[in-house]
């Protein structure tokens, strides 16, 4: 199989069609990790690709890939979320140009606005490295109480609400446009990762 032969796009209505076939993939995604996810239903993801909010990669005709970006608190944030790869198409660096393409619609869509992501996937925390995001707080992200009401269907969301929004096993993750990009440090989303599944264990012991 060759990377070459797959497109990845912006999503047009045309591929509405494969909306079923996203929140399938998207689950299963997260239960092969075993961590929690957002529910997101097919009417959502529809939604998200006629708006013009979608990537897709493509071969031929089969969709092998997805992500989409919403905008939050007036279109001052902007989150990228639900990046998935057909299991049968990944190690071929899809993730990373899929990754790419959403970042370029958000930028251009929003160009002003803050991009975050909140995830508990290392892969995803390189990729968002690699474009100048850096850790954060909870407290830095959005307040739109429809972002975080969205997280209702993930498996994980007592823990969010008894931290009061503070923190979850999600790691928060932010790009400020107006803030210059760090140096690149292949070691960082590593040591991101330790440092915040640290945090997690001592704050949720004190509990």
């Amino acid at each position: 199989m060759d990377k070459k032969d797959i497109v990845v796009k912006f999503a047009e209505p045309e591929h509405a069609k494969y909306a079923d076939l996203i929140v399938r993939l998207i689950y299963e995604s997260a239960l092969q990790r075993g961590t929690g996810i957002a529910k997101r239903t097919p009417e959502y993801i529809a939604q998200k690709i006629n708006s013009g909010k979608s990537v897709v990669a493509l071969h031929g005709d089969r969709l092998v890939g997805f992500s989409y970006i919403e905008s939050w608190g007036h279109g001052d944030f902007v989150a990228t979320s639900g990046l998935i790869v057909d299991p049968e198409y990944r190690h071929l660096g899809l993730a990373g140009a899929i990754k790419a393409k959403t970042f370029e619609l958000a930028r251009l869509r929003f160009p002003f606005a803050k991009l975050f992501s909140i995830t508990t996937s290392l892969p995803v925390m390189k990729l968002n490295s690699r474009m100048g995001y850096k850790p954060v707080t909870f407290s830095e992200l959005t307040d739109d109480e429809e972002f975080w009401q969205g997280c209702e269907g993930c498996k994980n969301y007592d823990i969010l609400l008894r931290n009061n929004r503070r923190m979850c096993l999600c790691t928060g993750m932010l790009f400020d446009p107006q803030q210059p990009l760090p140096p690149k440090d292949h070691a960082n989303p590593y040591i991101m990762k330790v440092k915040n599944s640290i945090n997690k264990i001592l704050h949720l012991k004190k509990g």
